[in-house]
């Protein structure tokens, strides 16, 4: 697939592109988006450097996940490899989103009491950044050069698997169907609002981090699809993105317990979190009702199995959104 320069619109033909073109494409454009970041991030002046290289670190680990039947990577290449990045990138940023969420979202508007409160926990996670961060950039130095390295070889004299010279249009569904699937059947949709609870709370946090997954993985393949597959892939980041509200909500709560004690009381702070919780939740219901219904499944099937049959343009929002990732 060719490469565009930002704004511009690409143009892919599903039946002259092979699987194995299009995933080099993706994982030189995902590696690039990480390598860029990492300079920034250990500036440590901009949280958002920190913030995209994570997120391109999970795009490239999903793209290894996808392409895993066509491209043969070194081991220091591997998802594994990925996974142990994101996750120290992550402990940081997790913990520049907790503060700032605290400082902007919650301390303002408080009374006196409660804020020297919150301000204690402020305390605690500055010190825990202060370690993490330290673990980050030991990895940043050493293992990922490790890990720059191998994609840079691999990118030069790429090793591909028999599969790669189908036609990306030929395995479009074989591709996304197993994914779908999986959304399908978590057990996620079948808790009610009303029955949302601190115990059930984990089996949200899991559809969520699905919904992640699908989400990045139904992205990279945009180009085949026509618009209503764009529109399904922006209310997976809807409900992704309400859930991962709703699971910051129960973040600060086991971090207010340990930090401050169980028996804490701190009532307008609480007030907002239960504010902030009926907000994120506010559509659940109707969201998995869909989820459960029959013909809507049987829609989103068909959706997947009827890729363009002829060459087209990549969604201009979808460019956009690749230009400035989110979450």
């Amino acid at each position: 697939m060719a490469s565009t320069q930002k704004g511009a619109v690409a143009k892919v033909d599903p039946h002259t592109l092979t699987l194995g073109e299009f995933a080099q494409q993706v994982i030189t454009d995902q590696f690039k988006r990480v390598v860029k970041r990492k300079k920034g991030v250990l500036a440590d002046k901009e949280t958002e450097h920190l913030h995209q290289m994570r997120v391109g670190t999970r795009r490239l680990r999903t793209a290894l996940q996808i392409f895993e039947n066509a491209v043969c990577l070194p081991k220091s290449a591997n998802a594994k490899q990925l996974r142990d990045l994101a996750r120290v990138l992550g402990e940081v940023r997790d913990l520049d989103v907790q503060t700032a969420s605290l400082q902007d979202d919650y301390l303002p508007g408080l009374n006196q009491r409660e804020q020297k409160k919150l301000e204690q926990v402020l305390k605690v996670l500055i010190n825990r950044r202060k370690i993490a961060f330290a673990r980050m950039k030991a990895v940043l130095n050493g293992e990922f050069e490790r890990i720059h390295k191998s994609y840079v070889d691999w990118i030069e004299t790429p090793k591909f698997t028999d599969v790669a010279q189908l036609p990306i249009g030929l395995v479009l569904p074989d591709v996304l169907s197993p994914l779908l699937s999986e959304l399908c059947l978590h057990p996620g949709w079948l808790i009610p609002t009303d029955q949302i609870s601190e115990e059930n709370a984990e089996v949200l946090h899991d559809l969520r981090k699905l919904c992640k997954h699908v989400r990045y993985q139904t992205e990279f393949f945009v180009p085949f699809y026509g618009d209503e597959f764009y529109n399904w892939v922006q209310d997976i980041k809807q409900i992704q993105d309400n859930l991962g509200t709703f699971q910051d909500t129960q973040i600060l709560q086991a971090l207010l317990a340990e930090e401050l004690g169980r028996k804490s009381t701190l009532p307008e702070l609480q007030a907002k979190i239960r504010q902030q919780q009926a907000e994120a939740l506010a559509n659940w219901e109707d969201t998995r009702q869909t989820y459960l219904d029959e013909g809507f499944r049987y829609h989103l099937h068909e959706l997947l199995l009827q890729p363009t049959s002829r060459s087209t343009r990549v969604h201009p929002e979808l460019l956009k959104s690749n230009a400035a990732d989110s979450n």
